[in-house]
């Protein structure tokens, strides 16, 4: 039988064939696959899983492999066995009395794991199951798989886990497994930023962070860019590059990929990671921080948590520390590549005018951001590499620029430096069509096709949800129905006039430590009689990192996180709470904002903009599906009428949506 490379399974065989091997030569095949050193307590438990299993899989047929990798959890399973059209992922606590959630979460998340994303389990039965070996009883009924043909983990002591696996075999409905080919298919992971983050500070590679097509576009972007700075350091250039996206396409990857390879403060080409959202910046800092904590101790090394931040900081950073440090010293900074993620949310001369009067004590500062910014990389005499991280319609708040200011601060100030453009930023959503066709002849621009990233990787069920959203936020009602006729089966939306049955049904579709939360605009202020108030303070940080043992974590579901706290991270289920601040009115929306104790009407292009784009960002939050609550509300209060919030559920309901009574 023709094994697989130890990358994928440090052991493979026939059950039979495994059967008629002595332990030690099994043993002898996992220690030699294993890049660790491998202690006395490890090899005691794979001495003890082996006995297991031997005596387990005497009347089953098939294949079994041990120490299976399920590369985006950065981890292995202790053994899976396929039978006939069943797959069974198998866990071991060795010595464990019971079942802690946090072990049935564990084997949870590796059958959803292969499920998603290796692709010889996409259409195959998936029979999870934890064995504690000490425990008393064991689970002995197989409930009914999931839409997805995964079961809910079945529980064992070793002494039944053979009736199990023999249970879970007649299952099988399909067609035989071809063991060997299913352990060689594909594995294409699509992690979360969060995930992409620590996999890339631990020196993995962009190639590895996505789906086949996500993934190439991934790799093609970030060669564009590598080569890009390369060239700039020989020739002493000054460039500036544009990357555009479609919502959740790695956007934020592809930036981060330059920062951590390129981390090295002493390097000539040493990057930092810029961005605005203060609440992205945490959340990654401190998951970095974190995991390089556990990694080291984990090691034997002695290391202070402050330490490690501190040079995590020095490669992800505030942009507005960024240029608080170009304001306090007039030399050029240390970085000569910086990537500004959502780069069109740079302040305009006005903001940063008035920002700078009012708390840095400098009245006559009359530059946009990202003139100051391009400005400050200017002060190197030599070469210099600015990347801009364009996301389309996620424009939140007064004051941000878009893309144009950057463009105009070239055009007026920088014309030596050469501009690379994605030929996607002259679209309209990016609102930059006007300023690049004002470059003229510019003898410096650069259209560059890899520089736009065109597939979906938050929404690996369906890549067309933000064409579903931006169809529904444009009112355009067919394109809506037919894009959500494609994706209903795999990325499953609900509306509901009830929170408690939207709250039910999160709670039902999320399996493992799978994360859900509550979201809602920072305008949706009547949402209170609900208990849910947006001006109540939300720590990001134990909101996305926090378990579900923890009140503050976003699966309590009793705190909503807002627009500014969820761009650039996701869920993998949300609950989308509708306020009466953007309310559907016949062909088009209306709206309004909340202040004392009366809706107004909005009517400013730019806060109506700002307003859609915060429906835009939650609506677009969820990697496998949401549910939509849109309240009721109270004919006896005048500031929630039924009338504010039907005709949106009646909108919602018209494309597709199905309804939650």
């Amino acid at each position: 039988m023709p094994a697989i490379p130890p990358d994928s399974a440090y052991y493979s065989s026939e059950i039979g064939a495994f059967r008629g091997t002595a332990p030690a030569a099994i043993l002898g095949q996992l220690v030699q696959a294993s890049q660790f050193s491998v202690e006395g307590e490890q090899r005691d438990a794979w001495l003890a899983q082996i006995d297991i299993l031997k005596e387990a899989l005497a009347d089953v047929s098939g294949t079994l492999f041990l120490e299976f990798k399920v590369p985006r959890i950065g981890s292995r399973l202790d053994a899976v066995v396929v039978t006939d059209a069943v797959v069974i992922p198998i866990e071991f606590k060795v010595g464990a009395g019971r079942f802690n959630l946090a072990d049935i979460n564990q084997v949870w998340d590796y059958a959803l794991d292969l499920k998603n994303f290796h692709r010889g389990s996409h259409d195959v039965r998936i029979i999870p199951i934890l064995v504690a070996t000490d425990a008393r009883a064991s689970d002995r009924h197989v409930s009914e798989p999931f839409a997805d043909l995964v079961h809910a983990p079945l529980r064992c002591n070793s002494a039944e886990l053979g009736w199990l696996i023999r249970r879970s075999a007649q299952q099988s409905n399909g067609l035989a497994i071809d063991a060997m080919a299913w352990a060689r298919a594909p594995y294409s992971p699509t992690p979360t930023i969060i995930e992409a983050a620590r996999a890339l500070y631990a020196s993995h590679s962009v190639e590895a962070l996505g789906t086949s097509e996500a993934g190439e576009n991934l790799t093609v972007t970030t060669r564009a860019l590598d080569n890009l700075i390369e060239q700039a350091r020989r020739d002493g250039s000054k460039n500036i590059v544009f990357v555009t996206g479609v919502p959740g396409a790695g956007k934020t990857l592809v930036g981060l990929n330059i920062a951590t390879t390129r981390y090295d403060s002493e390097s000539e080409t040493h990057a930092v990671f810029l961005s605005g959202n203060g609440p992205l910046v945490a959340v990654l800092t401190e998951a970095l921080t974190r995991d390089e904590v556990t990694r080291r101790r984990r090691a034997g090394e002695k290391c202070r948590k402050g330490d490690v931040k501190q040079n995590i900081k020095s490669f992800i950073q505030n942009i507005h520390h960024f240029r608080d440090e170009g304001l306090r010293d007039p030399r050029a900074p240390s970085d000569r590549i910086v990537i500004f993620d959502e780069a069109q949310r740079a302040w305009d001369r006005d903001m940063t005018s008035d920002f700078m009067r009012r708390k840095k004590g400098q009245p006559g500062f009359d530059q946009s951001e990202p003139q100051f910014l391009i400005g400050y990389m200017d002060r190197h005499q030599d070469w210099a590499v600015v990347v801009c991280l364009v996301g389309g319609g996620q424009e939140i708040n007064r004051g941000e620029a878009g893309i144009a200011s950057w463009i105009d601060a070239i055009r007026e100030h920088f014309p030596e430096w050469t501009v690379h453009i994605s030929p996607n930023l002259v679209d309209s959503e990016y609102a930059a069509g006007a300023a690049i066709s004002s470059l003229g002849n510019h003898p410096n621009l650069v259209k560059d096709a890899a520089l736009h990233l065109s597939v979906s990787m938050r929404s690996f069920r369906a890549e067309n949800v933000s064409q579903f959203v931006k169809a529904a936020l444009d009112c355009d009602r067919d394109l809506a129905q037919e894009t959500f006729k494609d994706m209903m089966g795999r990325y499953p939306i609900a509306v509901t006039r009830c929170l408690d049955l939207a709250k039910s049904w999160i709670r039902q579709h999320a399996r493992g430590t799978e994360r859900f939360g509550l979201v809602a605009t920072s305008g949706a202020l009547r949402l209170k009689p609900h208990a849910i108030d947006v001006r109540a303070p939300v720590d990001p940080i134990h909101w996305f990192l926090s378990d579900a043992t923890d009140v503050r974590s976003s699966f309590y579901l009793e705190d909503a996180a807002t627009e500014f706290q969820v761009q650039g991270l996701e869920l993998d289920w949300a609950c989308v709470n509708w306020d009466a601040d953007l309310r559907h009115a016949g062909s088009g929306w209306s709206f309004h904002s909340f202040v004392g104790s009366k809706w107004f009407v909005v009517r400013k292009d730019d806060r109506t903009r700002f307003l859609k784009n915060a429906y835009r960002v939650l609506l677009t939050r969820a990697r496998q599906g949401m549910v939509i609550f849109v309240p009721p509300g109270n004919s006896s209060d005048p500031t929630r009428p039924p009338e504010f919030y039907d005709p949106t559920f009646a909108f919602l309901k018209s494309l597709g949506v199905s309804v939650l009574e």
